[in-house]
């Protein structure tokens, strides 16, 4: 037996033999080609294969995983469309009379090394899109069968040195128990579809390809983040005992789908969820949200060419509204820039995109486009309890300009006879910390607050999320963040408005006791974290946890106060 340490990307045991996924060896040899005419015709072909398998391969995601997760295919689609790498390869061919694989593996090449030299981090992400496509090209173009994983017909455990999108997508849970692989971390494509899976998985465990070969039991501890090779029979009843232990836990919590979030000491916190598209609401609903804390709708915008119109945004959001049955939807207005792009809008490249040209800032630059997200959302406000949220403020005057819009459009519907709700909620995020520090000003403006975490750390501990080399500073727990959790919490309560909080802190199990001890009134999380959520929250009292938490806001690091989190309230 053996043991190797990783990143526990979502939890669960699995137990079962090994698949080694490998990637098939391509041998790629320059030859000259005579006919370059035809040589280019089985390049087209090859590209023409490869559509049809992502075609084939993004409708599945879509059905099973959700609009949101099959986006990346779309984006692949994209690429093999893209006139700048597919002239390039036809180009080659012609003038240098190259043979096709031998073209295509030099552009992408080209293509995959300029893009990992960026200092985006989005831009780096897409030179792994050109190597997965590039790769399906080049086995047309060589007849070298790729290895598929929804081949697999028995229970497995997958290994690699990563999975790639197009290898998520074809994870069959009912076959693919778990997964291991050397890369990753728990922001990673593949820990995210392993969750939305619900398959245990291990990431960035550097060197199971190298232990591990086809056939060997395995174990994947997907909660403690470990990978056993070859166990004793003592270890495997030990890890079964577990794995059962985790069932049992799963099934209990779903006993609480149909329940109302309450403490120990009755106070009703609401846990709500995050969505991309409307067809991620049948997990929300599976796993009894009490509301949507966070509607992402640039979905709505990204992977195509050109706007969506008003009468298919209207359709999206009302398609939400009314299955939510009254419920709480918060709907967050267009947050593109940063790490998300529309080509057909030609923004201008940005050496720091996170902090340039994006969110609020280009709506109310671009206001033909806001006007039509504004007008979308009002007219779904009549068929349920909508609530709109402005992303990415900075100042009171971003805040005032945009109720002003919103208003103004409120105001024309109903000129027009369009029936809009009585009363919309407008809210803010709070994720700049000069906007949590300010607070008390806010909250004199909007009827809300969703702290957005995510970024709210990046900027305040001033180290980029997906940047492996600082990776360590983003602390979620650091008494900084929590301070000004507090900060924004206090300021709100004051002037008798309601604080959220929508980023990947809200599902965590070592910040939930600490945002209840500061008075926080609503968590939106992914749809899969709800009920543990709400379990746990079943033993904790929010009166006992503020003395706890003001506390922890005096000590002086974010280890120990997940020490001190872990020993009071999570140790079993």
């Amino acid at each position: 037996m053996k043991q190797l340490s990783g990143i526990g990307a979502s939890a669960g045991i699995a137990i079962a033999k090994a698949f080694v996924h490998v990637e098939p060896k391509m041998d790629i040899e320059k030859k000259e080609v005579q006919d370059a005419t035809a040589e280019i015709e089985r390049f087209r072909v090859a590209v023409a294969k490869s559509k049809e398998e992502l075609t084939v391969i993004k409708d599945k995601a879509e059905q099973e995983l959700g609009a949101d997760k099959a986006e990346i295919f779309a984006a692949h689609l994209l690429v093999l469309s893209d006139p700048e790498l597919v002239d390039a390869v036809t180009g080659k061919i012609e003038a240098e009379k190259q043979n096709a694989e031998y073209a295509m593996n030099e552009v992408a090449s080209m293509f995959i090394e300029m893009f990992e030299n960026m200092e985006n981090e989005y831009m780096k992400e897409r030179a792994a899109d050109i190597r997965d496509v590039s790769k399906r090209v080049l086995g047309h173009l060589l007849g070298v069968q790729t290895q598929s994983l929804a081949a697999v017909t028995e229970e497995m455990i997958v290994i690699a040195e990563d999975l790639t999108p197009s290898d998520t997508a074809q994870l069959n849970p009912a076959f693919i128990k778990g997964f291991a692989t050397n890369i990753g971390g728990r922001t990673s494509h593949s820990a995210i579809m392993s969750r939305s899976l619900e398959i245990p998985a291990v990431v960035g465990a550097k060197t199971v390809t190298e232990e591990i070969k086809s056939g060997m039991t395995v174990i994947i501890d997907g909660t403690e983040g470990t990978v056993v090779i070859e166990p004793t029979e003592e270890e495997k009843a030990y890890y079964e005992q577990k794995r059962q232990d985790f069932l049992k836990q799963k099934q209990e919590w779903a006993k609480l789908a149909g329940e109302q979030t309450r403490t120990k000491d009755g106070k009703h916190l609401e846990l709500a969820a995050n969505i991309g598209t409307p067809k991620d609401l049948n997990g929300v609903l599976k796993n009894g949200a009490e509301a949507i804390g966070l509607y992402r709708t640039e979905f709505l915008y990204m992977d195509r060419s050109e706007l969506p119109s008003e009468e298919e945004q209207f359709e999206a959001y009302k398609e939400v509204v009314e299955r939510m049955d009254n419920k709480p939807v918060i709907i967050r207005t267009l947050d593109i820039g940063g790490d998300k792009e529309l080509p057909y809008l030609n923004l201008p490249e940005e050496m720091n995109p996170f902090l340039g040209y994006r969110a609020i800032r280009i709506c109310l630059e671009e206001q033909s486009i806001f006007r039509v997200q504004l007008r979308a959302l009002l007219r779904a406000s009549a068929f349920g309890n909508v609530k709109v949220m402005f992303p990415m403020i900075a100042t009171l005057e971003e805040v005032r300009q945009a109720k002003a819009i919103f208003k103004e459009e409120e105001e024309r519907l109903r000129s027009e006879g369009v029936a809009v709700a009585d009363k919309v909620e407008l809210g803010i995020m709070v994720e700049i910390p000069s906007t949590a520090v300010a607070a008390d000003l806010f909250a004199k403006e909007v009827d809300f607050f969703s702290i957005g975490t995510n970024d709210l750390i990046q900027y305040t501990m001033a180290a980029d999320r997906m940047n492996e080399q600082v990776s360590y500073l983003y602390q979620p727990y650091h008494p900084a963040i929590l301070r000004l959790v507090k900060m924004v919490v206090d300021a709100a309560h004051k002037e008798g408005k309601w604080v959220g909080m929508c980023g990947e802190m809200a599902g965590d199990e070592v910040a939930i006791p600490l945002l209840l001890g500061l008075g926080i009134d609503e968590l939106s999380m992914s749809a899969t974290s709800i009920l543990p959520a709400r379990s746990q929250l079943l033993g904790l009292s929010q009166q006992e946890l503020s003395s706890f938490a003001e506390e922890m806001l005096g000590l002086d690091s974010a280890a120990e106060v997940e020490r001190r989190v872990r020993e009071r309230f999570l140790t079993t």
